[in-house]
């Protein structure tokens, strides 16, 4: 069925409150894709931040980022006083300011909990009892709490080694504030629920984003190391990463801990399927990032500066996804096969039969012979986006590409000046054999580099752009409704 969507993350809504919600702002959005004649929102991984703010970089895989908690509801449930948190100074609302809204956001938050505890309500203990996860997640969040905010591997030896023993201290010292924590994934499952049943019922799906790899400072290493490329002490031995190429000279260093493919193909891939399972519970669609990474991936030593220094080795390929589908039956899955693709690489997609992407912006070498070009796409079975957010918007683009490669773009996509490139391009995506098409928000917008949602191995100024409110025009939902209409996307029941 052809379909298509917009590309806006949770952090990315309007709000009076630092960074977006699932509140008000979030309805509004899908009400929007509604009159737009959108089949699905994509959104970025809902996980919590940790340090450098981005949401491929979680302290768990399953809990939710308790920033999007919104107040309104919680005053709607008598948990907050419209005092609690609207003479709160949330700092300027152009963009996401993660470490104010770290600072502030708790106090609110505890104030909520403080609330529930007195309502004898027991929802949250069935929560908790039905979710085992939040068990380790909440113990996770208290200990660091109780250590400054310090990685669990700075923690002292029988708490950082998980020993039986300190854990189990740890649990009954700290019980209250583990109970904030599965609180606050309480509060936010129960927001994100009502959300997406919402948009679901709009005939809207949500395309929710999974990294290949977790983080070192996560709740997964710290209680099972043994899943890891780890030594006795639970330090890296490897590290991930992509190796250099024309973007980047000295490669990318993600620093994440590998994982023992051995171990878990021995384990017949149970924390997989599980983490598929959840995923697929949490969004309607799953995209996968850095899928060529089952195939084979790129490893650092730790301690290394850069990726040059590196080795490719054998991933699980088809063998992990024989398994989740065992376990699962068929799920809908995009892959993301950006990069480096070897044959190997396309083989593995075309086994498994996931669509991949492809990406516009990559599309336009003067030669004319990208497979990202719209004319060379090989299969309907993939999803064309103008740009991803790890890509600059199409204005930046325009604004950072040489005279030959827009020459080459105006002429393919048949306009005269580079300022109508923007919805030349989304018409062409939207046009294309492709299943599905995708666009960031910011593009339909047309705004330009200072809208960027990230620029990949750099710290500081990524995952902050907001909407600024009155952008959602009905004159713009009419204009991408026509577009979708021209092209054949239209849902059945739109």
């Amino acid at each position: 069925m052809r379909a298509s969507g917009i590309l806006l993350h949770i952090s990315s809504l309007s709000g009076e409150y630092g960074i977006g919600k699932l509140g008000r702002e979030a309805y509004a959005f899908a009400d929007f894709l509604k009159k737009s004649g959108q089949k699905y929102w994509q959104i970025l991984p809902v996980s919590p931040t940790s340090y450098g703010d981005s949401p491929y970089q979680s302290f768990s895989i399953h809990a939710g980022n308790p920033y999007f908690i919104d107040f309104e509801l919680l005053e709607k449930d008598g948990l907050l006083r419209s005092e609690d948190y609207k003479k709160v100074d949330w700092g300027k609302s152009g963009r996401v300011d993660y470490g104010h809204i770290y600072e502030v956001i708790f106090d609110v938050l505890r104030v909520a909990y403080e609330n529930y505890k007195k309502s004898g309500d027991k929802a949250c203990d069935e929560f908790a009892e039905q979710n085992k996860w939040t068990a380790d997640y909440g113990l996770f969040m208290a200990l660091k709490s109780a250590h400054g905010g310090k990685a669990w591997c700075e923690w002292e030896k029988p708490l950082r080694m998980f020993e039986k023993a300190a854990v189990e201290k740890a649990r009954k010292k700290y019980a209250d504030e583990v109970g904030f924590w599965t609180f606050l994934q309480f509060e936010y499952a129960k927001q994100w629920t009502a959300l997406k049943e919402y948009v679901n019922s709009l005939g809207i799906d949500f395309i929710g984003d999974i990294p290949i790899y977790v983080a070192y400072d996560s709740v997964e290493v710290w209680t099972c190391p043994e899943l890891f490329y780890l030594d006795e002490d639970k330090k890296p031995i490897d590290v991930a990463g992509c190796p250099p190429d024309v973007f980047t000279a000295k490669g990318q260093l993600w620093g994440n801990p590998l994982y023992r493919w051995d171990v878990m193909e021995e384990r017949g891939f149970d924390w997989w399927i599980e983490r598929i399972r959840s995923a697929c519970t949490t969004y309607d669609v799953v995209r996968i990032d850095h899928f060529r990474g089952f195939e084979s991936y790129y490893t650092i030593p730790y301690g290394n500066e850069d990726a040059i220094i590196g080795e490719w080795r054998k991933g699980p390929d088809m063998k992990l996804f024989k398994a989740v589908k065992a376990a699962l039956g068929k799920q809908r899955i995009i892959a993301e096969d950006l990069g480096f693709i070897t044959k190997d690489v396309a083989k593995l997609l075309k086994a498994s039969g996931y669509p991949g992407m492809k990406v516009l912006e990559f599309a336009f070498d003067p030669e004319g012979t990208s497979n990202y070009l719209p004319h060379n796409f090989k299969s309907s079975n993939c999803v064309c986006y103008t740009g991803t957010h790890d890509n600059e918007t199409i204005n930046g683009w325009i604004a950072a590409s040489d005279r030959k490669t827009l020459k080459f773009c105006r002429d393919y996509l048949n306009v005269k000046r580079n300022r109508d490139i923007p919805w030349a391009m989304i018409r062409s995506a939207w046009a294309s054999i492709a299943d599905t098409a995708i666009t960031q928000m910011q593009d339909f917008l047309e705004l330009g580099r200072d809208a960027r949602m990230n620029i990949p191995s750099t710290l500081g100024g990524n995952w902050e752009w907001r909407l600024q409110g009155g952008e959602l025009t009905d004159e713009l939902a009419e204009k991408i409704y026509d577009l979708t209409r021209i092209y054949g996307r239209l849902s059945s029941d739109k």
